[in-house]
């Protein structure tokens, strides 16, 4: 991948890989191992090199990977992006109402509800397996349609088209087939185990359209899950061929899990998974505990989540004075409550590195009469307070089954990132940075 051509082709095979925060997490690492980094479990001792090149995953649904520093500790480079989309999660394998085979389930996220309807679904996520030895996880996602949410017809819902107030555990459960139908026994022989062995599962339903360009041009694509897969993989594209070789920094790509749900796991942002990590690395190198309060401040961390683009059938629910448009570049994301984390200063970075990789910077705020929502950055600094800005690329459609963005934005994200990781940032005192 080292100075290889971003592909939109290799985004679409992530984001079709990506039908649940494990797969999503599985692929990350089948990317990071071929570029050379080493695994290394978190509960293992970890014997680290300078310069190394490391990864360690949280829960099989977060992955965090690293760049050790060479010689003494200065700062950080860090981009940070999450696994996760709004779905449906499988509460129980089966149920059945005498006609259908069903699995019941609840909603992931704050998704759009009617975006699920009618739509061809299969089951993704984990099984947990008896073996000989203990447990294992074996991954799941078998390529055929097993399920879908069937909307009610308009003869019995004269007013569907009026607005409808749905209840998900009336209007949303999906149906298996007919009765007798087993899900256990399908998924069990997806993943080669005996149904009697699955002891437990996370399991999500998952849409089965691929990625694909759409436009008289092909400029936008539509997919699932490009909140916020598509931040995930273009950052994580900017990491690997972004390499500095400023001496003393470490360079941080992050991937968590459960920002759909406030980030408040082990494996969030809440989490403290981007700390322990910091931490043993600290160890490794003998770092004080001066010499880490500074590297922690001379240094910027990039929290890439999508954002709204300006709706072309709604505009006004977008303020009007900033429009964000598909195609437009980076969107860097300002919030007064701060649920956005970006400052002025660390805006100012951001735009200037921008400016140094010949990326457009687009500004986007909510309306001030909108409540707006948050993510992953502010989450993070409960734990790990280093100075951060909030940056993503403009969709529509956002929590859909299926969105859809542009495809001169994933390649600016892939520019401006790899650009911010090769910037020389040293902060010189309060809301001071040079820029080399």
């Amino acid at each position: 991948m080292k100075n290889a051509a971003f592909s939109m082709e290799e985004l679409f095979r992530f984001l079709d890989a990506g039908v649940s925060a494990f797969h999503s997490t599985a692929a990350a690492a089948a990317i990071l191992e071929a570029e050379g980094y080493v695994n290394c479990p978190e509960s293992a001792a970890w014997e680290l090199a300078p310069g190394g090149k490391y990864y360690t995953t949280r829960n099989g649904s977060a992955v965090l990977a690293w760049r050790m520093p060479k010689g003494e500790l200065t700062g950080w480079h860090a981009a940070a992006s999450h696994s996760d989309s709004p779905t449906w999660r499988i509460k129980q394998f089966h149920t059945e109402d005498g006609v259908f085979a069903k699995a019941e389930v609840e909603g992931y996220g704050g998704m759009i509800m009617p975006s699920w309807f009618d739509r061809p679904l299969t089951v993704a996520g984990r099984l947990l397996v008896r073996t000989g030895s203990g447990i294992e996880s074996r991954l799941v996602c078998p390529d055929r349609a097993l399920a879908c949410i069937p909307n009610l017809c308009i003869h019995f819902s004269r007013d569907l088209n009026n607005g409808m107030k749905y209840n998900p555990q009336v209007d949303l459960q999906p149906i298996f087939g007919g009765k007798g139908g087993s899900l256990k026994d399908v998924l069990a022989e997806e993943a080669g185990v005996k149904a009697e062995d699955i002891l437990d599962a996370d399991l999500v339903l998952a849409t089965r359209e691929k990625a694909v360009r759409m436009g008289l041009n092909g400029e936008y694509f539509m997919s699932g899950r490009i909140d916020d897969l598509e931040c995930a993989y273009t950052t994580l594209w900017g990491f690997l061929q972004g390499r500095g070789e400023e001496e003393g920094r470490g360079d941080i790509w992050v991937m968590f899990d459960n920002e759909e749900v406030g980030s408040s796991s082990r494996q969030g942002a809440q989490g403290t998974l981007m700390a322990d990590v910091l931490a043993r690395i600290e160890e490794s190198m003998g770092v004080s505990r001066e010499q880490s309060i500074r590297a922690r401040t001379n240094a910027l961390v990039l929290s890439a989540d999508n954002g709204h683009a300006t709706h072309p059938n709604h505009p006004e629910k977008s303020d009007q004075k900033l429009p964000v448009n598909m195609g437009g570049g980076v969107i860097l994301k300002y919030n007064a409550r701060q649920t956005y984390t970006t400052s002025g200063l660390t805006g100012a970075a951001f735009t200037a590195i921008c400016e140094k990789a010949g990326v457009p910077v687009q500004t986007f705020a909510n309306r001030a009469d909108v409540a707006g929502g948050s993510t992953l950055g502010n989450l993070q600094s409960h734990t790990l307070p280093i100075p951060m800005a909030d940056i993503g690329l403009a969709q529509l459609a956002m929590h859909s089954a299926v969105e859809t963005a542009a495809v001169a934005d994933a390649d600016a994200m892939v520019r401006a990132v790899a650009g911010f990781y090769r910037v020389h940032l040293r902060s010189l005192g309060d809301a001071r940075y040079t820029l080399e």
